[in-house]
């Protein structure tokens, strides 16, 4: 996963960045999958060998400055620390690492936690697809988000899930998504 400071783009521009990316990568061995614009940052989805990793950002540089790098895998996590790491991605527009957090939680949790993790999850999964220029399929999650945190308690560890069901539900009436930290 490689974070570029964004220079004001917006979600809509997501098809001309990947386009770009790809342009400027044609010439190398990497797979450039996928683009979200978040406020802060361009994040690339990207498959690239360890050793050309320096080459593949410098030819991404005039998208904008590199802003972090991150090597995502399916890793074992402690289930407390994953919601840890969920937040803290979530609250910073990384909607793919957080999905990536709480799912590693979502797998040692069972009954209603696994559900309510899982909703959280999704709601992270809906704003991923806003940052793809995708809107309409990440506002059509959000019933699947209120379907999973169901009728569960107000608050998760310090996740105030009634806040969530409440912007779900404006989301949903808006059919819009706006950025909001849990």
């Amino acid at each position: 996963m490689l974070h570029f400071k964004n220079k004001a783009y917006g979600p809509e521009h997501s098809r001309e960045i990947i386009n770009k990316a790809r342009d400027l990568t044609s010439d190398m061995n990497v797979s450039v999958r996928v683009a979200r614009i978040a406020t802060k940052f361009v994040e690339f989805d990207v498959g690239v060998e360890k050793e050309d990793l320096d080459a593949l950002v410098e030819k991404l540089s005039s998208i904008g400055p590199i802003d972090n790098i991150r090597h995502v895998i399916e890793e074992e996590i402690d289930k407390d620390q994953g919601v840890k790491d969920g937040i803290f991605y979530f609250n910073n527009e990384r909607f793919w690492e957080c999905h990536e957090a709480f799912e590693g939680s979502w797998k040692k949790s069972f009954g209603r936690e696994k559900e309510i993790i899982q909703g959280i999850l999704l709601f992270a999964v809906a704003f991923a697809h806003a940052q793809e220029d995708e809107l309409s399929i990440g506002v059509g999650m959000l019933s699947r988000v209120l379907e999973k945190l169901g009728t569960s308690p107000s608050m998760y560890n310090s996740i105030d899930l009634d806040r969530i069901r409440n912007k779900a539900v404006e989301m949903q009436q808006a059919n819009n998504l706006v950025i909001f930290e849990i």
